[in-house]
């Protein structure tokens, strides 16, 4: 079921308990009237169709029916029946927290037990007050009935009062005057300005031909003068209200009853709205309107009922009230269309009111959603030449600067928006509210500048000042806390995830970040245990998962890689389109000599992702590894047709070309290309030496062994084989050795990534680090001498020859050792 399909479902149940509220003071065909106008009005759109409204529907529900419930606590004897007042008091405080407005049906019940159920009108009270404060009376049974009643619900009343504000820890919302304008606004600004949002409430309840999904900011200009000619409305407001209200107190019959229940109910309701008691976070909102706009049809369909018992007005007033149905279900049905997405929503709004820059905001949020950027711009800029002081409406040109790529449009975005903040004055102390999401501001700026590498102290800068300016600001630690990582600053850094950590200790983002300084100060165990903390509060924790997995594995301990395969499994579950994981159960596979099964992994990595440089090239070394060379040769030529510089790929193509396919010719162009990269790197540079050996080509074998001598002098390996050459030289018949190439035997890096700080809208969201850490895997290959038949040269005799034969196979023996560590990549 929809979201909205239930939404309406629930504004016909308050319908329909509104029929039997309204048969308490109305005749049924008066009823069915206020029912219908109820039900049809298209102030409701924004509570039936908006994604505030299921709070108002549940309280309206639970208001009425507490109402309901409460006009049965009078027995027939006149006794109290407290069942139904006790169901009152229940239903009361669920409406209650569902709705602050809950809590003002308790008023209506006081009202309708004094005034409908005692029969007492105003005069009479008065009286009866007197009468007793003289000593000329004792107070009627009826009235101590009535009081013992309205002591039970005022003390309830109070009761939900104070659970009420524990809920809220005491603490009022913070508003900005963006929010509501006249609540900050002096004397008498602000006090006529209020008192004139009253009569423009009404005249939406009367003339819902313009609404409006938001009233903040600019929408209503504020009435700074007594002049102002809308104080007109106002005074005759309160006029038309006052006269009502005289009529409904000082008269007992059933029309004053009437009219005194339906000022109750669009009154009373109203009353946490209208400002009166602490500031509200809007000017006007359709929403809060739903319950008043029941007391509103009664009054309607009241007058409607008074007029067509006229003859002269009978079919004019149908004719007028089947216009008003007619209309409002049309409005009603053409509203809904407005709510059809949020773009269409705020479009609607501002061909009503285009003086509130939180309209054109919500626009190019809307369009920002959809990744139109440079339309959205549009509308954010709009948003700050209508409201030129709105520091929101500049954050959100300066993220979507940002987002076109235009980052120093998008830093003098910033810098504006962070010069409408309050200054700070030195040797001055004052309070300012500050709306949270405006301190984004200094994350956000700060998060664009670090970019530059010669500005990282500038943006360390900003980020304490939003911690200055709030102490308890998480975000700010956090992406501190990157920054100093990124300036090499770890124990720092470890201090703002820390402090972070105080205001927030189920945060598993936090624990995981906080492991990855552990990382950075070479603290693995610590690590390890922070990793461990974020999946006790994740278990889906997925970089949390993956990065204990590779540390795990990197501490070489054999009882921690089952655990260590657990968690890639899990990984994968999470990611099964990230290469990496397969990877790095390929890598743990290899560890625990699982060839076949390193091999499945390594190819669903390579699958995933065709140029994934450590999967390619270990696939190979495995195959190389298992006497499978040939299979290994096409791995490798896809490695290098991607990346022709991986040299520990071009070495290991020269070994198997030059030992497995006899291909000198390739393997002498594989070591050459190394050295042109790298005319340093003593493994190529030897193996090229074996290449001019294999080609007879003794003396620049020789020249070429004295050169890598040089580079590595403490290479016995190198020193051997040089010695060996320069006996073939000096052999006048050389029997021809072979010199396998330079093998390698392990594996190649892995990368880390790591959880970073998301740009904020409005700027605000999760924040996290991604960082990449090379696990470079070091490895050996052996290094031996290969022979061929010598042949006896005539100088030498047979005794000679064994003897050097002899040597030479014990050369061998020594020379099948773990090839030198190769430099990850």
């Amino acid at each position: 079921m929809s979201y909205h399909l239930l939404n309406m479902i629930f504004h016909a149940v308050v319908s329909v308990i509104f029929l039997k509220v309204c048969r308490l003071f109305l005749d049924n065909k008066s009823s069915v009237i206020a029912s219908l106008l109820f039900a049809v009005h298209p102030i409701h759109t924004e509570a039936v169709t908006g994604v505030v409204g299921r709070a108002e529907l549940l309280s309206s529900i639970f208001f009425l029916a507490a109402f309901l419930s409460y006009t049965r606590s009078k027995g027939p004897d006149n006794s109290i029946v407290w069942t139904p007042i006790a169901l009152t008091v229940f239903l009361v405080a669920v409406a209650t927290l569902c709705k602050e407005q809950g809590i003002t049906v308790v008023g209506i019940c006081c009202v309708y037990e004094v005034f409908i159920a005692q029969g007492y009108t105003l005069p009479l009270l008065c009286t009866t007050a007197g009468q007793f404060l003289r000593g000329k009376g004792s107070i009627p049974f009826s009235l101590l009935q009535t009081l013992v009643k309205l002591i039970v619900l005022m003390f309830s009343t109070l009761l939900l009062v104070v659970i009420r504000v524990q809920v809220i820890q005491s603490q009022l919302p913070v508003f900005t005057r963006f929010d509501n304008p006249a609540a900050v606004s002096p004397t008498p600004t602000r006090q006529l300005t209020f008192n004139y949002l009253l009569p423009v409430n009404a005249w939406l309840l009367l003339n819902p031909s313009e609404l409006c999904c938001d009233w903040t900011m600019g929408t209503i200009p504020l009435i700074e003068s007594l002049l102002d000619i809308r104080n007109l409305a106002t005074f005759t407001f309160f006029c038309f209200l006052g006269t009502l209200g005289v009529f409904s107190l000082r008269y007992s019959g059933d029309s004053s009853k009437t009219v005194l229940m339906a000022l109750c109910l669009m009154a009373l309701p109203f009353i946490p709205a209208s400002n009166l008691f602490f500031p509200v976070g809007f000017v006007v909102a359709e929403r809060v309107l739903y319950v008043p706009s029941m007391g509103f049809c009664i009054l309607v369909a009241h007058g409607w009922q008074k007029i067509s018992t006229k003859s002269v007005f009978k079919k004019l007033s149908w004719i007028c009230l089947s216009m008003v149905i007619l209309t409002h279900s049309l409005k009603t049905f053409h509203r809904n269309w407005d709510w059809e997405s949020e773009y269409t929503l705020f479009m609607s709004a501002l061909k009503v009111n285009k003086n509130n820059a939180k309209l054109w905001n919500n626009v190019g949020h809307a369009l920002e959603n959809e990744k139109n950027f440079e339309r959205a711009l549009k509308y954010f800029l709009q948003a700050t030449h209508v409201q030129p002081d709105d520091i929101g409406a500049h954050m959100n040109v300066g993220r979507t600067y940002k987002n076109l790529n235009r980052t120093k449009e998008a830093e003098e975005s910033y810098m504006m928006a962070k010069s409408l903040m309050p200054q700070i004055i030195p040797g001055k102390k004052y309070a300012a509210r500050i709306a949270p999401n405006h301190l984004n501001v200094y994350i956000n700026l700060a998060n664009l500048i670090r970019a530059n590498e010669s500005r990282l102290e500038e943006a360390d800068q900003l980020y304490r000042q939003a911690i200055s300016m709030r102490p308890d600001f998480k975000q700010a630690y956090i992406s501190r806390g990157e920054l100093l990582l990124k300036m090499n600053k770890p124990l720092k850094a470890k201090e703002a995830y820390l402090k972070a950590l105080e205001l927030d200790r189920n945060n598993a983002d936090l624990w995981y970040n906080l492991a990855i300084v552990y990382i950075e100060l070479k603290e693995p165990n610590e690590a390890l245990k922070n990793f461990n903390r974020a999946l006790e509060l994740n278990p889906k924790h997925k970089l949390a998962l993956f990065n204990s997995a590779i540390l795990m594995q990197e501490s070489g301990e054999v009882k921690l890689r089952p655990e260590a395969r657990k968690r890639l499994l899990s990984y994968i579950n999470e990611e099964p389109l990230d290469a990496n994981g397969y990877f790095n159960l390929g890598m743990l596979a290899m560890d625990d000599k699982k060839d076949n099964e390193a091999e499945v992994w390594m190819k669903k990595a390579i699958k995933l992702q065709a140029d994934f440089r450590s999967a390619l090239f270990n696939l190979a070394l495995l195959y190389s590894q298992t006497s499978k060379e040939l299979k290994a040769l096409p791995i490798l030529e896809e490695l290098l047709r991607y990346y022709p510089d991986h040299i520990k790929g071009l070495i290991l193509k020269g070994d198997i070309l030059m030992n497995q396919k006899k291909d000198i010719l390739g393997a002498k162009k594989c070591f050459e290309r190394i050295l042109e990269m790298d005319p340093s790197n003593v493994q190529g540079k030897h193996n090229l030496c074996v290449v001019y050996f294999e080609e007879k080509d003794l003396l620049k074998a020789e020249r070429c062994l004295l050169e890598t001598l040089a580079l590595a002098p403490h290479e016995e390996y190198i020193q051997r084989h040089l010695n060996i050459v320069r006996d073939k030289i000096s052999s006048s018949s050389f029997i021809q050795p072979i010199f396998p190439t330079s093998k390698i035997s392990r594996v190649e890096g892995q990368k880390i990534p790591t959880e970073s700080v998301k740009e904020s809208r409005g700027e605000s969201g999760q924040t996290q680090i991604v960082k990449t850490s090379d696990n470079k895997s070091q490895s050996k290959s052996n290094k031996q001498l290969g022979k061929d038949g010598d042949e006896e040269t005539p100088h030498k005799t047979t005794k000679d020859i064994k003897e050097i034969e002899k040597k030479r196979v014990a050369a061998l023996k020594r020379l099948e050792e773990i090839e030198r560590i190769l430099n990850g990549e």
